[in-house]
């Protein structure tokens, strides 16, 4: 899992966001700072974008060679959604957006498994891989 570069700051979010029980209230008490900009990439947003298209042409070509092989691709890849984009609208359209790229990329020239479909998820594979080991190595805790 690739953890979020903001994570410890999401811990501190519901204790900032409770309301402030004053003596007295004050009119001139000032509303708290705007969250983070959502649209602001994370410095591996570029690296995770391609994995997601990877992971979505995999899963394509998964479905399409092994139909009887687990499909747990996009489950995984809803799940590192969530983890990575959360409370971050844009950064998760983007994420999604790249999924659904990799996927119809190859719906749109595989219609049945053939070697060279199977070439091309082998080696999508071997690129993902190579991606979150980078990732994480950079990246993560």
């Amino acid at each position: 899992m690739i953890p979020h570069r903001a994570s410890t700051l999401f811990l501190f979010l519901p204790l900032l966001t409770l309301p402030v029980w004053a003596a007295s209230p004050k009119a001139d008490v000032e509303p708290p700072a705007p969250p983070v900009d959502a649209g602001t990439p994370a410095p591996y947003d570029d690296k995770l974008l391609r994995l997601g298209e990877v992971v979505g042409s995999v899963s394509y070509l998964r479905h399409l060679c092994a139909p009887d092989d687990p499909q747990d691709w996009r489950e995984a890849m809803q799940k590192l959604v969530d983890t990575e984009t959360k409370d971050e609208p844009k950064r998760k359209e983007r994420l999604t957006a790249a999924y659904n790229r990799g996927y119809r990329s190859f719906a749109a020239v595989y219609t049945n498994c053939t070697p060279q479909a199977m070439t091309a998820e082998q080696q999508y594979r071997n690129e993902g891989a190579t991606l979150a080991s980078e990732i994480t190595a950079r990246f993560g805790n």
